[in-house]
C-alpha cells in the first residue's frame, strides 16, 4: 500500500510538471532489446542543439521512471518516510521553477503484462521509439503476441511513434491504433534508413542517410560494429531531423556516439586478438544479431562464448536450440557455452552442425579455456546475461591489459561482492 501511494503521487507530479512546462518535449524508448543504446544515441545527437535530461542507468520501472523524468535521484532507503518527503519537496520545486531542459528522454521497461500501458495513464510522449519485439521475460509473457501488444502500446499513447522496421514484424501492426507512425532501420523499406557504402571494423560505417524531409541523402559516418548496432543511431538521426536540427549539428553528434560497456564494445585481447564484449544481457534476437556480426569479420579465427539466455520461461529450450543451429563450423573454430541451459540445449545442436564445442559451469573456467586456444589475430565474441552468467569476468582472463577492465559492465564494489559470492560456490 505504501509503495502504491508513493507511485501515484510521483505520477501526479510528472503530470503537473508537463502541464506547467508544455514546451518540454518527452521522448520515450521501449522495446525488447536495444533500449539503452537507443536512448543514449538519441541523447548524444540531440545534445548538440538541445538541453537534454536522461538517466544513464536503467531507471525504467513504474516506480523509478517518474523520478528519472523529473531528474530526482532514487532514495537510498525506499522505506524511509523522511527520504520520500525530501523527494516530494524536490518534485514541487522542479515543477514551480523555470525548466532547465528542452527534452527529456526516458526508457520504459517491462517484465510483466500491463506495465508499458500503465505509463500511458500519466504520460503523453511527443515521440515513442519502439526498438524491437522479440522473446523477453517469457515466463510472464508466454508468447510473442503478448510481447508485441505490450511494447507497441507505447505507440498508442504517444503523439508520434517511430518503429524499428528491421526488428518488428509487420504482422504486429494490428496492435497499433495511432496513425501517426514512421519507420526506421537498415532496410530501404523504412522511411528513415541508412545505407552503408563502406565498412571496416576499425572505422565503422560510411554511408548515406535517407529521410522524407531531406531533398538528397545525407552523408554520414557511424562508429558501429556490424549492422544491427546501426539501428539506435538511425533512430537518433530520425528524431534529430524531425526536431529540426541542422545537418552540421547532426553530423557532429554522430561523431560523439560510442559503444556502451557490454554492448558490442571492442576491446583488445591477448595475442593481438579483438574481444567483442556483448555481455550486458542476452536474448534470442540480440544473440543471433551479434553472431552474424562475428561471421562478417575476415579474421583467422572466430570464437563465440554463449552464456544462458535468462528469462525465457518455457521457450528456453527452443530458443537455445535455435541459437545452436546458427553456429556454423565453417565460421567458428570454437563454440563455448556457460550455464546449464546452454549446455543442455545449445551445445548439442552446435555439435550436430559439426562445431567444436566446450561447455563450462561458470565464466571463469570458460575464460581460461578461451585463453588456452586463442590464436593471433582472433576475434572472440562474448554474449551473455547477468544472472548467474557474468561473462564479463571471462573477458578479464583474455584482455590485453587490466586497464581495460574499467570498460566492462558490473564492476562496482557492490557487483563484485555479489559475483565473488557466486563464483565461490564453484571453488
Amino acid at each position: 500500500m505504501f509503495k502504491h501511494t508513493i507511485q501515484k503521487r510521483l505520477e501526479q507530479y510528472v503530470k503537473k510538471y508537463f502541464k506547467k512546462h508544455p514546451e518540454v518535449k518527452l521522448i520515450v524508448v521501449t522495446g525488447s532489446v536495444g533500449k539503452t543504446s537507443t536512448k543514449l544515441a538519441i541523447a548524444t545527437v540531440l545534445c548538440e542543439h538541445f538541453r537534454v535530461r536522461l538517466h544513464k542507468d536503467n531507471h525504467n520501472t513504474n516506480m523509478s521512471a517518474p523520478l528519472a523524468i523529473l531528474g530526482i535521484e532514487y532514495p537510498n532507503n525506499i522505506r524511509s518516510i523522511g527520504q520520500w518527503l525530501a523527494v516530494f519537496k524536490a518534485a514541487k520545486k522542479r515543477i514551480s521553477e523555470p525548466t532547465d531542459v528542452d527534452i527529456i528522454i526516458q526508457e520504459l521497461g517491462t517484465d510483466r503484462i500491463g506495465q508499458v500501458p500503465h505509463f500511458g495513464t500519466y504520460l503523453q510522449p511527443d515521440i515513442a521509439v519502439i526498438t524491437a519485439v522479440s522473446a523477453e521475460h517469457m515466463e510472464f509473457f508466454h508468447n510473442l503476441e503478448n510481447v508485441a501488444a505490450e511494447e507497441l502500446s507505447a505507440a498508442n499513447f504517444s503523439k508520434l511513434a517511430l518503429i524499428n522496421k528491421d526488428d518488428i514484424d509487420g504482422e504486429y501492426a494490428k496492435y497499433i491504433t495511432n496513425s501517426n507512425i514512421n519507420t526506421y532501420g537498415t532496410s530501404i523499406g523504412a522511411e528513415y534508413h541508412f545505407i552503408s557504402t563502406e565498412y571496416t571494423v576499425k572505422d565503422g560505417h560510411e554511408g548515406l542517410f535517407y529521410s522524407p524531409e531531406l531533398s538528397e541523402p545525407m552523408p554520414a559516418s557511424i562508429q558501429s560494429l556490424g549492422e544491427y548496432t546501426l539501428r539506435p543511431v538511425i533512430a537518433a538521426v530520425a528524431i534529430a531531423i524531425k526536431l529540426g536540427m541542422d545537418i552540421s549539428q547532426i553530423t557532429k553528434g554522430l561523431s560523439m556516439v560510442y559503444s556502451l560497456p557490454g554492448r558490442m564494445n571492442k576491446l583488445r585481447g591477448i595475442n593481438k586478438s579483438m574481444i567483442i564484449d556483448d555481455t550486458y544481457n542476452s536474448s534470442p534476437l540480440a544473440a543471433e544479431s551479434s553472431l552474424r556480426v562475428l561471421y562478417q569479420l575476415l579474421v583467422p579465427q572466430r570464437i563465440v562464448v554463449f552464456g544462458d539466455m535468462n528469462e525465457l520461461g518455457k521457450t528456453s529450450a527452443i530458443e537455445h536450440q535455435a541459437l545452436g543451429r546458427l553456429c556454423d563450423p565453417d565460421q567458428l573454430t570454437w563454440v563455448v557455452t556457460v550455464g546449464n541451459q546452454s549446455e543442455t540445449y545449445l551445445a548439442p545442436e552446435a555439435k550436430k552442425r559439426g562445431c567444436q564445442v566446450r561447455s563450462f559451469k561458470n565464466a571463469l573456467l570458460a575464460g581460461a579455456f578461451v585463453r588456452s586456444v586463442i590464436e593471433e589475430g582472433a576475434v572472440v565474441l562474448f554474449k551473455g546475461s547477468q544472472g548467474g552468467i557474468y561473462l564479463e569476468e571471462a573477458i578479464k582472463v583474455v584482455l590485453h591489459s587490466t586497464d581495460d577492465e574499467s570498460q566492462l559492465v558490473r564492476q562496482s564494489p557492490e557487483w563484485m561482492v555479489r559475483k565473488n559470492e557466486f563464483f565461490s560456490k564453484f571453488s
